[in-house]
């Protein structure tokens, strides 16, 4: 006998299964604005999941949390465990560069999508370590997310939420609150917030900084605010010989002097008011071989790479950088530190035997660079990674004592090598202007090529004399300026040089 069971008819509500993924990288507090989420659904009576599932170290770990929701039931539902391209309803991003990973993976789509992202920038290990700007566009990303997202909502959900001293996480949820994408009103939202009883009030001020951007549909692609002039103080005698250096560049071209003017500050800050007097000096020999038929343009690049060669990375400097006030405050911002409260700071050192040599007086430092045996033992003294804990007095001394060695700099071995090689590419870059103007200002500016110290310093020394020694075979042509330029950013696309080489394989292939 056969018995036939009777069918429980189906729940309609089942079928609404609400589909949010929420893509944030490492420190974003993409977990607490899941467990918002999470605990707002429960708390209006749906049933829901929230999964992660952690992707690659870019930054510091990208993560993809993953919510399913719908109106509870008789019947249990069975929740997916990870989204699926074409089947969001709601993915929030909480960097520029998130959005487009989400529209590339499939995620948004123009049928139902709501995209709500944050335009600010948490840099990948890529783009960081690319030679020349390996910056990721973040305008064709916005182009492509107004296409792919049925509703998009961009702001910089960051500041928003620094602004209200609070984090990215709450404006965000301020931002889906405010999108309607959801079917719950604000006070739900607000009481997600309240139930997780950690920083409430902030959280909450950025919830509502989030709400309003979303309720106006996002805010414009912010415009940087201008950077402030830096301004040099000192005793009055020192600022006399400053304001005499300022005053000598008002003598200079109209088209260069603004230029000027920020290459003197560069070489002063780095040493002194002499050495600004040496840097004026060369760029006097670079202007009087000029012309203002061509609107000086040979000048005004001289103007900027002079001071970049003139104010190299060495250990005196970075030592310096790193125990100026500015910086401390700058680091307590950013971590937002109050009164009283102690931040402790850990400094990453990786010398190489070089940098220690170069450190030396100049002839004594070529002596122990030619010689094998001191070079090795340098490297076993000295070669090992340091980490100084510049919150502790030792630690600050220690580098405020190498950082206050600027009336040593002129004596050691590192200084001379510099000077060195700062005229050897002056007179390379200027040897053939009265033939190739354009020539002589694309030589100029491979000085863009050597940059950093260590390691960094090394690699762009081997490129910018790779480049440099290519002018010979492109001597003549017509377009022996483009040749350059595209030699130059060639080397600035990878660290390897696999895209240099190439390039000089084509050039060689003139010859």
């Amino acid at each position: 006998m056969n018995m036939i069971l009777p069918q429980k008819t189906p729940d309609a509500r089942v079928g609404q299964i609400i589909k949010l993924a929420v893509m944030a990288v490492g420190g974003q507090g993409g977990g607490v604005l899941t467990g918002w989420i999470e605990g707002l659904a429960r708390a209006q009576g749906y049933a829901c999941q929230a999964t992660s599932v952690a992707g690659v170290a870019q930054r510091t770990g990208a993560t993809i949390y993953y919510v399913e929701m719908t109106p509870a039931s008789d019947q249990q539902p069975i929740f997916a465990l990870a989204p699926s391209g074409g089947d969001v309803d709601v993915l929030i991003a909480a960097e520029m560069m998130e959005v487009g990973r989400a529209v590339m993976r499939g995620f948004v789509t123009p049928d139902r999508t709501t995209l709500i992202g944050s335009t600010h920038r948490a840099l990948a290990v890529s783009e960081k370590t690319a030679p020349g700007d390996g910056i990721a566009n973040a305008d064709e990303v916005r182009a492509a997310a107004e296409i792919a997202a049925q509703q998009l909502i961009l702001a910089d959900m960051d500041q928003l939420a620094v602004g209200q001293g609070s984090v990215i996480s709450a404006s965000l949820f301020g931002a889906l609150a405010g999108s309607g994408a959801l079917p719950f009103g604000r006070a739900a939202f607000e009481d997600a917030i309240r139930a997780g009883g950690k920083g409430v009030e902030p959280s909450l001020r950025a919830f509502a900084a989030g709400f309003e951007v979303a309720q106006k549909g996002g805010a414009p692609a912010e415009v940087a605010a201008a950077t402030p002039a830096l301004k040099l103080v000192g005793p009055a005698r020192q600022m006399n010989k400053w304001n005499a250096l300022v005053e000598r560049t008002f003598d200079l071209p109209a088209t260069v002097q603004w230029i000027a003017q920020a290459g003197l500050m560069k070489v002063v800050d780095f040493q002194d008011c002499a050495y600004g007097t040496a840097y004026l000096d060369r760029l006097d020999s670079v202007i009087a071989r000029d012309t203002a038929e061509q609107d000086w343009e040979l000048s005004v690049t001289a103007a900027k790479y002079i001071a970049n060669a003139m104010a190299y990375d060495d250990i005196i400097r970075v030592a310096d950088l790193k125990t100026r006030r500015p910086r401390m405050y700058r680091i307590h911002e950013e971590m937002g530190a109050q009164a009283g409260n102690l931040v402790e700071l850990t400094e990453f050192f990786h010398p190489r035997a070089e940098e220690i040599a170069s450190l030396l007086p100049a002839k004594m430092g070529a002596a122990w660079e030619a010689n094998p045996k001191r070079m090795a033992l340098l490297d076993r003294l000295f070669n090992k990674g340091r980490r100084l804990r510049t919150h502790t007095l030792r630690s600050f001394v220690m580098l405020h004592f190498l950082g206050g060695l600027k009336g040593y700099r002129m004596k050691t071995r590192r200084h001379q090598v510099e000077v060195a090689h700062l005229e050897a590419w002056l007179e390379a870059a200027l040897a053939p202007l009265a033939r190739d103007y354009a020539l002589a200002v694309e030589l100029l500016k491979n000085r863009r090529l050597v940059k950093g110290y260590s390691d960094t310093h090394a690699r762009g020394l081997t490129k910018f004399g790779t480049v440099m020694a290519a002018a010979a075979l492109l001597e003549g042509r017509e377009d022996a300026a483009q040749w350059m330029a595209r030699l130059r950013e060639a080397a600035l696309q990878d660290p390897e040089g696999k895209a240099l080489e190439g390039a000089i394989q084509t050039v060689r292939s003139f010859v």
